[in-house]
């Protein structure tokens, strides 16, 4: 990964075509009956485009991909949200069984937006809801979203949401989507990722995918292909907390080592009084530390 302090000049590429043109193609409509996939078991690997390829010759003829006019690759544009002690990414790296992510999504070229709660139930599956939410809200919590938020923890856990949010990172990645054409299962392969917070910009490399299989019971067809391969799922490669980490905005990423390794080396460019000075950083090995930075300078939100 690359670490700029100019995200501005950091566009997003197009996608591959070897990635995108041999699918046959699905509705939304079609693929949302097909496989929902709203409670699920996920399994997330960092593989490269060589392994990828190979992936996909079995992925073809057993998996459809989502087409939308002709598109198949759509920008994706989240910001997380996260109280002042990060009890979101901490309860993450600790482990913990009753974790919750807040996030609002922009489907850049869906022109819409939700408002995102992720949870996990007593069986380890994740229980996603989500609330239609307006555009120009994108980056905030109002009071539907705060109601949606509440109501859905309160739901699962039966207790009270207990933390004030502000929004600690953004992210923009293109995502594929494919479904098994038995229904049922589905996967999802991002590329071109960049984390952005407090000024500063980190991407991956772009032979670098995070592909997401999601299933009723954790090995689906496209994990046995994956596995064919010698490919085995990343633990703890959740988003957030790898893009938290590779911005160094926590004194804690142990737990996301293995991630961070498979993503790659981060090269950051910090602020200096002469101008910028550059530092190449590999992933920190146990007992190793880095500077905290503060997230984002925003009011906490309160339900």
């Amino acid at each position: 990964m690359t670490i700029s302090t100019n995200p501005s000049a950091l566009e997003m590429p197009t996608a591959h075509p070897w990635l995108v043109a041999p699918f046959a193609p699905i509705s939304l409509d079609q693929l949302n009956h097909k496989a929902s996939m709203l409670e699920r078991l996920d399994n997330k690997y960092v593989v490269r485009s060589e392994v990828l390829k190979q992936a996909i010759e079995d992925l073809v003829t057993r998996f459809e991909i989502l087409d939308m006019d002709g598109t198949r690759a759509f920008t994706y544009e989240t910001c997380y949200f996260d109280d002042e002690a990060l009890h979101s990414y901490f309860d993450h790296h600790q482990g913990r069984r009753r974790r919750c992510k807040v996030r609002v999504r922009k489907y850049t070229d869906a022109q819409l937006c939700f408002v995102e709660v992720k949870l996990k139930d007593k069986r380890g599956l994740t229980v996603k809801k989500r609330l239609k939410y307006s555009l120009d809200k994108y980056g905030m919590l109002d009071d539907s979203a705060w109601s949606h938020i509440c109501h859905s923890y309160e739901a699962l856990y039966g207790e009270a949401f207990p933390h004030r949010l502000a929004p600690v990172i953004e992210m923009r990645y293109q995502r594929i989507t494919l479904v098994a054409r038995e229904g049922g299962e589905r996967m999802t392969i991002d590329c071109h990722l960049r984390f952005q917070a407090n000024d500063r910009t980190c991407t991956t490399g772009p032979d670098v995918f995070v592909v997401e299989t999601k299933s009723s019971n954790g090995n689906g067809v496209a994990d046995k292909i994956l596995r064919s391969l010698h490919q085995h799922p990343t633990r703890s490669c959740s988003k957030y907390c790898v893009g938290m980490a590779a911005l160094q905005n926590v004194d804690r990423h142990n737990k996301f080592l293995p991630a961070l390794r498979k993503l790659g080396p981060v090269k950051t460019i910090f602020p200096s009084v002469n101008g910028l000075k550059s530092a190449p950083v590999q992933a920190h090995d146990e007992g190793q530390t880095v500077d905290a930075l503060p997230h984002r300078d925003a009011s906490l939100q309160n339900p």
